[in-house]
């Protein structure tokens, strides 16, 4: 919270003592008999108004004493009860309900035991309990209506963000497969032009023959083409994760996802590709979790070619499972994600599975082979 809007609050909580002050002095001029002592009350107990962020149960318990002195001394009308009313509204809207209905109860005590008149206390003493019934409702429904503001913020704050990552994962695995494709086909045909360039060369020394210039020229753009080519694959690749598994696992715990983890077998430095294929998978399989699983429990199991999971040894296996809301009657259709974590895993000759589970909830089974594929 900055400091004008802390300002702004103080202010508006001296504005409400003073205005509650002025309104309690006024009826007070009005009642015959009013003293000196009276007129203190009332504005000792407006006054703690002005604090009842930082102290609520305390500004009750000032107002509902005073107010209950200034009564029982002075008998007054029921508009005394200006003071303790704000005080048992703001102590119900912060959560205090008992408190708030006994410091109610209080000074309605004080009230009826000592006003004269069987009748017209009673009809007084009436409207008092609705109005302190009106006071603990509208502090409860404002404590409520807060709550509601705050858990809407939080969840388009967490949507802003889900939608950032996933635009952020998406753009980069079109980077790394922009970079897979240059990789596999320039490269292979430059490769291929500067080798038979470099053989011509060498021939035509070999025979003491005079080396056409044209294919000194190639030779020398085929070098410079795939110099430019790795510096341009350098850039595409350069947002590849340098995290782990068990780095996503802490943040999704951090954002609120009940998260188990386990590794079995030798964890080791994995060949690049399976390492960002694992990387990738456990980050689309929690990101996927934490949209729609709703408030369930995920387990990730990672093996690292030990078999315990049911794969062949010399495979890594990740599984993440989840106890949510996927129904097996009502497969979700594949978007982006999904696609991209089977194309990422097909590409390694892996085997991937993403499906909602028998017993409910939605699992993630891939098998990657622990060896990078060519």
């Amino acid at each position: 919270m900055s400091g004008r809007q802390v300002d702004r609050r103080r202010l508006a909580d001296v504005v409400l003592a003073a205005v509650v002050g002025a309104l309690g002095t006024a009826v007070a001029a009005f009642d015959d008999g009013t003293t000196a002592l009276d007129h203190a009350l009332v504005a000792l107990a407006s006054a703690a108004l002005a604090f009842h962020r930082a102290a609520p149960r305390a500004v009750l318990a000032v107002a509902t004493a005073l107010g209950t002195a200034y009564v029982v001394h002075a008998h007054p009308g029921p508009l005394s009860a200006l003071p303790v009313l704000g005080a048992v509204h703001t102590a119900a809207r912060v959560g205090h309900r008992g408190v708030a209905a006994a410091g109610g109860a209080v000074f309605l005590a004080g009230y009826v035991a000592t006003g004269p008149g069987t009748q017209h206390v009673a009809e007084r003493a009436g409207l008092l309990v609705g109005w302190f019934l009106c006071a603990v409702v509208t502090g409860l429904a404002d404590r409520n209506w807060q709550a509601y503001l705050r858990q809407t913020e939080q969840r388009a704050l967490e949507a802003e963000r889900t939608r950032e990552e996933a635009a952020l994962r998406r753009a980069g695995e079109e980077r790394l497969r922009i970079a897979r494709e240059l990789h596999d086909s320039l490269t292979h045909s430059i490769s291929i032009v500067k080798l038979q360039a470099g053989v011509a060369v060498h021939l035509a020394h070999k025979r003491g023959d005079e080396v056409p210039p044209a294919l000194l020229a190639i030779q020398e753009a085929s070098g410079e083409a795939m110099r430019e080519l790795r510096s341009a694959l350098r850039v595409l690749r350069a947002d590849e994760p340098t995290g782990t598994p068990a780095l996503l696992v802490e943040r999704a715990r951090a954002a609120g996802l009940t998260v188990d983890l386990t590794v079995t077998g030798d964890e080791r430095p994995l060949p690049r590709a399976v390492d960002l294929a694992a990387y990738r998978i456990v980050q689309e399989a929690l990101t996927n979790a934490a949209r729609h699983a709703g408030p369930a429990k995920v387990r990730v199991r990672i093996d690292y070619g030990t078999g315990n999971t049911g794969a062949p040894t010399g495979v890594l296996a990740i599984d993440v499972d989840d106890d949510g809301a996927a129904d097996p009657d009502r497969p979700p259709v594949p978007g982006t994600g999904l696609t991209g974590m089977r194309e990422r895993v097909s590409a390694l000759g892996g085997t991937l599975s993403a499906a909602p589970r028998t017993e409910g909830g939605f699992a993630v089974r891939a098998r990657l082979p622990l060896v990078e594929a060519l």
